[in-house]
């Protein structure tokens, strides 16, 4: 380790190279193709490729081949080691301070036992997923949780289709409205528990630093507003991102929160956007 944390600590210490860094931290456990990084943060296809490789051979980030597609990933194995490496021998000096991010180190980490917490799903638009979600959570979660949305870049209305879909399923579609994320920033806005990203594109873009740094997750889809064809097809493409929204919130209400950690429920967050 003697050499790899330099290596990386140098990898990182360049502003582009950690801004690649971050979105694909944000889109974990995504693995995101090299053009829609490129796309995101307005970068050449070499100069990307240069800074990839770099993260690659500094053990930050993999590389997966499908077809003649290259996508990137995180590798979550190599930061813990890098977090850890560093914070251990800060402890040597004062482990009053620094307290290892190793498990066989590490105290009890305090469990959630809020009786109501708070969730924020955030996509680009707030006219379709995120208001599904909020939704969702609001039905499956009983009084467990205060429900909230927001887009990046709201839409003036909500989208019909999306409409369609929510009162056909039961659900009381006079609450809801598109909401700029800007809302749930300052000091009167609620302290979350978890925030949620529902589309690539929004997970893509840099988020306010959450007060409280709540458990983030990355459940991104495609965008049913986007579905072409007949106004049948276009209804399927919705219940479709309807029906997937439904099966991971259904399993996250069910988490049982009193009786985990905050590392175990962002492992289970994680585990939720690869298993349904």
């Amino acid at each position: 380790m003697e050499k790899e944390i330099p290596m990386r600590l140098s990898v990182l210490g360049h502003p582009q190279r950690l801004s690649v860094f971050r979105l694909l931290m944000r889109r974990y456990p995504d693995r995101v193709p090299a053009g829609e990084i490129g796309t995101a943060l307005d970068l050449k296809p070499s100069t990307l490729s240069s800074y990839l490789s770099a993260l690659m051979q500094a053990g930050l980030v993999t590389q997966a081949r499908e077809g003649t597609w290259l996508y990137y990933r995180v590798d979550i194995g190599g930061i813990r080691e890098t977090l850890d490496a560093l914070l251990f021998d800060c402890c040597r000096g004062r482990p009053d301070i620094c307290l290892s991010i190793n498990p066989e180190h590490r105290p009890e980490i305090p469990r959630m036992t809020d009786s109501k917490y708070n969730v924020l799903f955030i996509c680009t638009g707030n006219s379709a997923r995120s208001i599904f979600a909020e939704s969702i959570l609001r039905s499956e979660g009983g009084d467990r949780f205060n429900v909230y949305s927001a887009g990046t870049k709201p839409y003036s209305e909500l989208n019909p289709f999306a409409i369609e879909v929510l009162r056909a399923k039961g659900h009381d579609v006079n609450i809801l409205r598109a909401k700029n994320v800007n809302e749930f920033i300052g000091s009167d806005a609620p302290r979350f528990d978890f925030v949620f990203t529902v589309c690539d594109r929004a997970a893509n873009e840099e988020c306010p630093a959450w007060q409280g740094q709540p458990i983030s997750g990355h459940w991104g889809m495609p965008d049913p507003v986007k579905a072409e064809g007949s106004d049948a097809e276009k209804s399927l493409a919705f219940q479709h991102a309807y029906g997937t929204l439904k099966n991971r919130i259904r399993a996250f209400a069910a988490l049982p929160f009193e009786q985990l950690d905050r590392i175990s429920l962002q492992k289970a967050v994680d585990d939720l956007a690869r298993e349904h």
